[in-house]
């Protein structure tokens, strides 16, 4: 699956569906919050969905009648889908982790409720060696609901260690 142009989508109009995305990320249910990839450019840029359902593990609690997704969580897909692009490439995929280091001027614009779809833009600003950093934004429906820029760190998986 590696190359180094952009990934084109199939003709389901996606770049990956979650059975790929379940090769390349670590994350598994309640955890996984990445449904799609529609654009991939290597190295360079992606674009992922996460479909919001009434059913997420999260609702009940955030909040009782009121339903909202947590920020940190919409935090945390932009950073999967940014984890997709770094893990697509990355030999030894299964002997590492990638590790979310910071987080920078996050901004949360609107609520994301039961019933959006959150469409991820990530773009990669800076990678060296094991350490990158991604800008990004989430939006639904077209209307912005956060950004943030997010760190990361690649690291051997605890038992993996190279010698």
């Amino acid at each position: 699956m590696s190359d180094s142009v952009a990934a084109q989508p199939s003709e389901k109009g996606y770049v990956y569906g979650i059975h790929e995305i379940l090769k390349f990320l670590p994350h598994r249910y309640p955890f996984l919050l990445v449904d799609r990839i529609l654009e991939l450019e290597a190295d360079k840029r992606i674009v992922g969905l996460k479909n919001v359902t009434i059913n997420e593990p999260f609702f009940p609690g955030h909040f009782p009648g009121a339903p909202v997704m947590p920020g940190v969580l919409i935090i945390e897909a932009m950073a999967q889908v940014a984890g997709v692009l770094i893990y697509r490439d990355l030999p030894d995929k299964e002997k590492k982790l990638i590790y979310f280091t910071g987080i920078e001027s996050a901004k949360f614009r609107r609520p994301v409720l039961p019933g959006d779809q959150l469409r991820i833009e990530m773009e990669l600003l800076a990678r060296r060696s094991n350490f990158g950093k991604m800008q990004g934004r989430a939006t639904v429906d077209g209307k912005l609901a956060t950004e943030a820029i997010v760190q990361f760190a690649i690291a051997d998986r605890p038992g993996n260690a190279t010698k």
